[in-house]
């Protein structure tokens, strides 16, 4: 049985590395956030976010892909143009380290081994992980209560092109739902804090990637087979 079952993680093996095309590169864009705290901007990078990303191409169309992103976001009411957050003058600062993974699918074929020029529109989803610092506001301050971990579905929206046999530019523009609503402060988790709640408590908290990725493909070319 073991020699079976070895047998078959290297023949697995094997076939992940000779069968496929991978792809491995950088994002490097900016953040903002969504919420309850300063402008309800939708795409508003304002702050700096690196990452690093791998993509498993199964076809011309779709592939798996993994990431690990991270950013500071922060928000501040002086910038809103409601006219309420703006006199309420509540500001916050948070670090998103997060990891996804999930499908990656392209609008038209994108066949890494056709030498000539190519460009697709693509969407991205699945499932992101992600640490940030629990926050509560008391008196007019943010204060950072601990760190937490959540999760959070990724919706990406972007566009790509190969500008060489070997690399992928892309742009993208990803915003995530998350399932915490402590990132800014306004639903704090402690019981001790319940009455400083403020906002709709209602409404999770969003935060979003906008940037670009560069990724250097490798492998030999694949067998697209029909499943």
């Amino acid at each position: 049985m073991i020699r079976t079952i070895t047998t078959l993680i290297c023949f697995f093996l094997f076939s992940f590395a000779n069968a496929q095309i991978h792809e491995l590169g950088i994002f490097a864009g900016g953040t903002n956030y969504i919420g309850d705290v300063g402008p309800t901007n939708y795409i508003n990078p304002s702050k700096p976010a690196l990452g690093i990303l791998y993509k498993w191409n199964k076809s011309p169309r779709h592939s798996w892909r993994i990431s690990y992103m991270q950013g500071k976001i922060s928000s501040d009411d002086a910038d809103s143009k409601v006219a309420g957050r703006r006199d309420r003058g509540y500001s916050f600062d948070n670090n998103i380290k997060e990891l996804s993974l999930g499908l990656e699918f392209n609008f038209f074929d994108f066949d890494l081994h056709d030498l000539k020029r190519q460009i697709t529109p693509y969407v991205y989803g699945g499932l992101s992980y992600f640490r940030y610092d629990s926050q509560y506001v008391l008196n007019g301050a943010t204060q950072e209560e601990e760190k937490e971990n959540s999760l959070a579905i990724p919706m990406v929206l972007g566009i790509k092109s190969n500008i060489t046999p070997h690399l992928i530019l892309g742009f993208e523009v990803g915003a995530r739902y998350t399932f915490a609503d402590d990132i800014d402060g306004s639903n704090p988790k402690k019981a001790e804090y319940q009455t400083l709640k403020f906002g709709n408590i209602n409404s999770n908290d969003w935060y979003v990637f906008t940037g670009f990725t560069l990724t250097y493909t490798f492998g030999n070319s694949p067998c697209y087979c029909q499943e």
